[in-house]
């Protein structure tokens, strides 16, 4: 059962970025300076963990400008809120003893 647990996922900082933006409804961003607020995160390490859920479908980023200066918005992909109930589902099953 532990190997139904997304690796991608599964990393602390990871499971904090993904369970943050899947409490936001579907289709709902979040901008990068105020989930790196929440999470009390580096720019440099919250940018490191978001590049490896964007590689993987998880997270869609969207850069823009916001008169001359640059916005990063961050959602749960379709993709990545199906893994996070895929994980959450997995570790439920895992916390209640299944397939032990």
């Amino acid at each position: 059962m532990a190997d139904a647990l997304d690796p991608v996922i599964h990393a602390p900082a990871r499971l904090r970025v993904v369970a943050t933006l899947a409490a936001l409804d579907a289709g709902d961003e979040l901008s990068f300076p105020k989930l790196q607020k929440l999470l009390g995160m580096t720019a440099g390490n919250l940018s490191t963990h978001l590049r490896k859920l964007e590689d993987a479908g998880y997270v869609r980023v969207t850069k823009t400008h916001e008169g001359r200066t640059p916005a990063t918005y961050l959602a749960l992909a379709p993709q990545g809120r199906r893994a996070f109930e895929d994980y959450t589902e997995a570790l439920t099953g895992l916390l209640r003893g299944a397939g032990s």
